[in-house]
């Protein structure tokens, strides 16, 4: 797996020089350009593409979900904007891109010492690329959710700012520290909350300390009464179609495939310490699991595991992995296992990642790539849909700082803060980007939403 991101022994100093250079190449205020190419493909097409890899029956639920509105569909629709993406113009500074950092991509999660923190949850397209590229689509969808949001035109191109402004900072920033403090950086929940005292009411403020009990909640324990009942000596997930489906009779060879040799693959894949405490719990049952938007229609699985006694239960995710949308766009950069992709990003990317987050390649009849992490785990989200002007502005500089330790991790801060400069230009461009990429969007949202309803699709 290719993720060399710069030569360590080069100096700092002529890394910083290097990405200034960059801009005589490549301006700052050309980022925030956009226009369609002439040869830029139907989006519908981009996602029949996809959609041929997927599963059929649930291709419908996908579109109603991207269709609920222009935010969710940009959330959908990465393939398209990775396309866009690439054909405009592009520095060569690289990190392991998420490849689809928008807003509902971050969120709370317990780190492995049961701590809640905050980072980047979603790694289906991560891959290497151009810095901007998530940082562009972050700020995207900071325009299209605050648009959606009923902000006015200059509140939604403020928060759009302060993406790139958030994100340049906090580079510059790391861009000074030594390479350990830049690795073990991790943005903590109780830092999140002092760092929102100044902005908000008690009130306000109150609503975030609730959203952040109701993660530390969210445990296995309580998934088992969420998802599980107790029959015959065993317990069974609950079947509540379409989201979770429980797999029928005739497929339990696959079943057993999937649970056996391939799951000995997955705990290959896990540290030994890991390993063992895995096989302290027994398999009881497995089902279908629906989740996501941009994800409905691959193969996703909820197996469940018991220990010792009925309040110690472990729920696995199985969920495919397909090759990024970043891929056909980044030379150099291949991956044979989808599955080793997400996970190997996936903890370059994140500050703390799931103990159980393994993989394995696909056999017998699925014959695809799949990764493992735990279900529900602490996991907690921000209603995007609730928040005012001042909350969406201080989410989007909260998910461009994590996003900045993410690059910085990844790619080289020396290089990227050089570009950046210390100056507004690269801000403003970002939210020029924005604001003509979330009108490409919304005019986007529009076509595909005519053509499901059986309008001529004739542009």
């Amino acid at each position: 797996m290719a993720v060399a991101a710069f030569d360590p022994p080069e100096p700092a100093a002529e890394r910083r020089r290097r990405g200034k250079h960059l801009r005589a190449r490549i301006p700052r205020r050309s980022l925030g350009s956009w226009a369609p190419s002439a040869h830029r493909p139907d989006p519908v097409s981009i996602l029949d593409r996809q959609n041929a890899t997927r599963v059929p029956e649930l291709v419908p639920l996908r579109f109603e979900r991207m269709l609920v509105s222009p935010f969710a569909f940009l959330r959908g629709s990465a393939a398209i904007m990775a396309w866009d993406l690439a054909h405009c113009a592009r520095t060569d500074l690289t990190v392991m891109a998420s490849g689809d950092a928008h807003l509902a991509n971050f969120g709370l999660f317990a780190s492995p010492d049961r701590r809640l923190v905050f980072d980047l949850n979603d790694f289906d397209e991560v891959h290497r690329g151009p810095f901007e590229w998530d940082v562009k689509r972050l700020a995207t969808s900071v325009l299209v959710a605050a648009t959606v949001n009923g902000h006015g035109a200059a509140d939604a191109r403020a928060a759009a700012r302060i993406v790139g402004a958030a994100y340049r900072e906090r580079i510059q920033r790391a861009a000074q520290m030594p390479a350990l403090d830049v690795w073990h950086a991790r943005i903590e929940a109780d830092t999140v909350l002092a760092g929102l005292r100044d902005q908000f009411s008690t009130r306000k403020l109150g609503v975030v300390a609730r959203t952040m009990a109701k993660a530390e909640k969210r445990t296995q324990l309580g998934s088992l009464d969420r998802f599980a009942r107790y029959e015959n000596g065993r317990f069974l997930i609950k079947d509540e179609p379409p989201l979770i489906t429980r797999l029928p009779h005739d497929r339990q060879e696959e079943v057993t495939d999937l649970i056996g040799r391939s799951f000995e693959r997955y705990l290959g894949t896990l540290a030994s310490d890991r390993r063992e405490l895995v096989a302290r719990y027994r398999f009881q049952d497995i089902a279908g699991k629906v989740v996501g938007v941009g994800s409905v229609g691959m193969l996703g699985f909820m197996a469940l595991f018991v220990g010792a006694s009925a309040q110690d239960p472990l729920f696995l995710q199985i969920k495919e992995a397909q090759p990024s949308v970043l891929a056909p766009y980044v030379a150099g950069a291949t991956y044979r296992d989808q599955g080793r992709r997400v996970v190997e990003g996936q903890r370059l990317i994140q500050s703390a990642s799931d103990p159980f987050l393994g993989w394995f390649p696909g056999s017998g009849t699925y014959g695809r790539d799949f990764y493992v992490r735990q279900l529900r785990d602490m996991k907690g989200s921000f209603s995007i849909a609730t928040m005012k002007p001042p909350g969406l502005q201080a989410y989007a500089r909260l998910c461009a700082i994590a996003l900045a330790r993410a690059h910085a991790r990844t790619g080289d801060p020396a290089a990227i803060a050089g570009y950046l400069g210390s100056g507004t230009v690269f801000d403003e461009a970002i939210a020029e980007f924005a604001v003509a990429y979330g009108e490409q969007n919304r005019l986007d949202y529009e076509r595909v939403r005519r053509c499901r309803s059986g309008a001529v699709t004739e542009s």
